[in-house]
């Protein structure tokens, strides 16, 4: 059957392709897996025993590291997933051995306005269902690790509540005299739920809790999540949840996961999850399925554990992190690198006519909503004035000491005069520029990517962090505020500047990178501002701890952890064919 995207839905496109998909043991036997190596979870996904593999693969990574960011985005996103599929299936179209690592997608977005993340046309990861919808359990142990912690801290908070001292002791316990008024969880879920943000628990009598306010987050924003993202292995795993802050004492002490002694319950859950899941593109490359944080409220990126992997069976191995390069690209450099020491060799920024349309001044973007007729015509002021995002982007990633490869994303409305004038102004500003239609084309239409990545893998880069772990937490800030958002300079509020105080005065501070909560929709805390912003401050709300994942967390601007359902949400076009079992309109 041909594949066509003009003519089919993205969700008809994987279906289709997936009847020609390579058995997962032939994949993994052609990537260079053993047997014994791989986990099968039926005939077209597996997971891969991490340790095994890497106990066998020793010695540095031999791959090419390749990182795929992008400008801001309009809301409807502007396929930063789909163009690393087609970079994967271009550098095999060209011959090279590539492995791919994408993040799993939450069930908030893929049932709520963005649909799955695998990416779009001819440049999908397959199966498409089993990514979209459950995969191999992953989020569901991290939501029940989540909550398991949750458990313990309010069944404790209870008991206490109702048991003297001597009581306490008999089970073993000593008082922890948590306060509820400083506890740092809430309840997770992988959907977007608005009404769950703020409730009141415990209620009734005191059977039945204790009561006090609390509430949920999507799971995605999890600490437990942001761990799976960064550990290295089981034991660094078991150890960083182990440091998790789930509340303060009275006094204003720590309590932790393991002052609740459920740390070790917890890493139960995460046994199997810890295991990168395996599947394909849509021309057959092995691409990496692992951990799935939101880059706007979390880490924004796929694990490290299989960067590990496939840096060393690859000669080239593509990552992608979350939304524009002021917020997942800065992550993957300051953060993830330093964590896995892995060091890039090549970055691509992806861009479209129509995110550049946007941010030179062109009408507001809605998805479900037609696009407006300035995105459909030829309007070389409009992408002219907007390059100046694009151009920030470069500017971000030439900071770290990689040069850049501008992708122009190609839709079917963008004129040849158009994508002229972004490559002109990519080029004029160092990056290197190639055009990609990988949505319509697959590999072939990637071709062109392919090359200008190869190209930039062969060139000699200075990579470098923004800031070094002694420099002090409110100059770190300030860095990346001036340096990557572009912004004069930070303000605190009260709660934040006194946090921030008290943990330069810790030691431990030291030791924590620092990861960013903002919108994504503008270089900005203001979702509303486009283009490159000037003359703005940057509003730190507060300040959170992750010590398990190894963060502190700075919060820009009015961020929810849960996010809302919009009012024509995904899920009222999906069902089931009843007669085959097969899901349909994913998206």
């Amino acid at each position: 059957m041909e594949l066509d995207p003009t003519k089919m839905k993205d969700w008809e496109v994987a279906e289709a392709a997936e009847e020609n998909m390579k058995p997962v043991a032939q994949l993994a036997e052609e990537m260079g897996l053993q047997s014994d190596e791989l986990i099968p979870m039926g005939h077209k996904l597996a997971k891969v025993d991490y340790l095994k593999a890497l106990t066998r693969l020793k010695g540095p990574p031999s791959a090419k590291y390749i990182d795929v960011t992008a400008i801001t985005p309009t809301p409807l996103g502007e396929g930063k997933t789909t163009t690393a599929i087609g970079l994967i299936e271009g550098l095999g179209k060209i011959g090279k051995r590539v492995v791919g690592a994408i993040r799993q997608p939450s069930g908030g977005p893929t049932f709520n306005i963005k649909g799955s993340a695998a990416g779009g046309g001819l440049a999908q990861c397959i199966p498409l269902t089993p990514f979209s919808i459950r995969l191999t359990g992953d989020i569901d142990s991290i939501t029940n690790a989540h909550n398991l912690a949750m458990v313990a801290l309010t069944s404790r908070m209870q008991h206490e509540s109702n048991y003297d001292d001597a009581r306490l002791a008999k089970s073993g316990l000593k008082r922890l005299d948590i306060d509820p008024q400083r506890v740092q969880m809430k309840w997770a879920m992988d959907f977007c739920a608005q009404a769950l943000r703020n409730i009141r628990i415990g209620m009734g009598g005191k059977m039945d809790g204790f009561e006090m306010d609390s509430g949920f987050q999507i799971t995605v924003s999890s600490e437990v999540m942001a761990i799976l993202a960064v550990a290295t292995g089981l034991k660094d795993l078991r150890e960083r949840i182990g440091r998790i802050v789930v509340a303060y004492d009275k006094k204003g002490n720590e309590v932790t996961a393991a002052d609740l002694e459920v740390d070790g319950a917890m890493t139960a859950w995460m046994v199997d999850a810890i295991n990168p899941n395996l599947l394909q593109s849509i021309e057959g490359q092995p691409v990496f399925v692992h951990a799935g944080p939101f880059a706007n409220i979390a880490i924004g990126q796929s694990s490290i554990i299989a960067d590990m992997i496939g840096t060393r069976l690859g000669e080239y191995h593509v990552t992608e992190s979350g939304f524009g390069a002021d917020i997942g690209f800065e992550k993957f450099w300051n953060l993830k690198c330093r964590m896995s020491k892995l060091v890039p060799n090549a970055v691509v920024i992806v861009a479209t006519v129509r995110a550049l349309k946007m941010h030179g001044g062109g009408p507001t973007v809605k998805p479900g909503i037609p696009l407006p007729r300035e995105y459909m015509a030829e309007n070389l002021g409009l992408v002219e004035k907007g390059c100046v995002n694009l151009v920030a982007h470069i500017e971000t990633v030439k900071k770290s000491g990689v040069r850049p490869v501008v992708c122009i994303n190609s839709f079917y409305a963008d004129t040849t005069n158009e994508i002229k004038l972004v490559r002109r102004i990519a080029e004029q500003n160092g990056a290197l520029a190639a055009v990609s239609e990988h949505w319509l084309k697959g590999g072939e239409g990637a071709v062109e990517l392919a090359e200008a990545v190869v190209q930039a893998c062969n060139e000699k880069n200075s990579f470098r962090f923004l800031y070094d772990l002694e420099t002090p937490l409110r100059k770190r800030i300030e860095l990346i505020a001036r340096e990557v958002y572009g912004a004069d300079g930070v303000t605190y509020s009260d709660e934040a500047l006194k946090k921030a105080k008290a943990m330069e005065a810790d030691p431990v501070s030291k030791t924590l990178g620092t990861c960013m909560v903002k919108t994504h929709l503008s270089l900005s805390h203001d979702p509303d501002v486009k283009g490159r912003p000037t003359g703005w401050e940057l509003p730190i709300q507060d300040i959170l701890v992750y010590k398990g994942a190894g963060f502190i967390v700075p919060v820009a601007g009015a961020i929810k952890l849960m996010p809302g359902t919009a009012s024509d949400p995904a899920f009222r076009r999906i069902d089931v064919d009843v007669k085959t079992g097969k899901v349909q309109g994913l998206f």
